[in-house]
């Protein structure tokens, strides 16, 4: 019996490893965050967080609401249910109360949420001379340049972008092969390769950019750029600062969301720009095709005035 209840306790450790290594550390990370602040919440209502019921989460939802956009609250209700699925509970988030509760907010603030500006060719081209033009040291300006240039090409993310390895890139006669091994919507790290062509402008070439910081910066192992995803935000913002642009209105996904709407924008078919971003649900890539046709298509182009 013994030994029965010691093969039980290791199966449910190992069980909690699995569910554990479903996701990727960052997530992770944002799901423990999320749940701190429904536990604090809880803790000051006199309510339990671990488990929780329905109409709690219902109550946390409408408190939440006040200060916060829908979209937030919709990711919050997700990291509940996984916390309370890896600690071994289980709460009905689709319960008539939480869904109710949900569908009056949304009618009530709206579901549209402001993204941070794409970082379209002309504001690329503006925050590559910024850096070349800034006083940062030259292996410095190399590295952000081709950071910046691989991101954008790529369609990155940045915790993609961030997690190139030396070994995962391929110099080849049409450009480069980069081998991405896992990303937010490949948790089974599948893996997938993005190839990127050399361009006709040297200065703006992410193919050329890359291959000159490996080389100069002497990158024979490891993490190509070395840096933290959050370093990638604050790059980006400085630059942009330093470019005449809005810092405030890009952020890490600027990169990415930057080459869908100008690939969408040069009349680059769907399944060409999600083979590249990794998107599995065409709804995003659609939105990113609809921003870049806004004027392409405008009715108001028929007017003669």
């Amino acid at each position: 019996m013994k030994s029965l209840v010691t093969d039980l306790k290791s199966l449910e450790l190992e069980t909690l490893k699995n569910l554990k290594n479903s996701k990727a550390d960052n997530t992770l990370r944002a799901y423990e965050s999320d749940f701190k602040d429904f536990a604090a919440f809880c803790k000051s209502n006199g309510f339990s967080s671990l488990p929780t019921e329905p109409r709690i989460l219902a109550l946390y939802l409408t408190h939440l609401s006040v200060n916060s956009k829908y979209s937030t609250l919709k990711r919050r209700l997700a990291s509940i249910s996984v916390i309370h699925r890896l600690k071994g509970h289980y709460i009905d988030t689709k319960h008539p109360l939480i869904i109710e509760n949900l569908l009056g907010i949304k009618r009530r603030k709206g579901s549209s949420q402001k993204s941070k500006k794409p970082i379209l060719i002309s504001d690329l081209k503006l925050i590559i001379k910024a850096i070349d033009q800034s006083e940062l040291k030259y292996l410095k300006k190399l590295r952000n340049k081709a950071l910046i240039l691989t991101g954008f090409s790529g369609g990155f993310r940045r915790s993609e972008l961030v997690a190139i390895e030396h070994e995962d890139i391929e110099f080849v006669s049409e450009g480069v092969k980069i081998y991405v091994k896992r990303s937010k919507t490949d948790q089974s790290g599948e893996g997938m390769i993005k190839a990127i062509p050399y361009f006709d402008n040297e200065d703006f070439c992410p193919v050329t950019n890359l291959k000159n910081w490996i080389s100069q910066g002497n990158i024979q192992n490891g993490k190509i750029f070395n840096i933290s995803d959050k370093n990638v935000v604050l790059i980006i913002k400085k630059f942009a600062g330093l470019a005449g642009l809005d810092q405030n209105k890009y952020a890490g996904h600027s990169l990415r969301s930057g080459f869908a709407t100008s690939t969408a924008e040069s009349g680059a078919e769907e399944r060409s720009i999600m083979s590249m971003t990794g998107h599995k649900t065409t709804q995003m890539v659609r939105r990113y095709i609809k921003e870049a046709n806004l004027f392409k298509n405008n009715a108001l182009n028929k007017i003669k005035l």
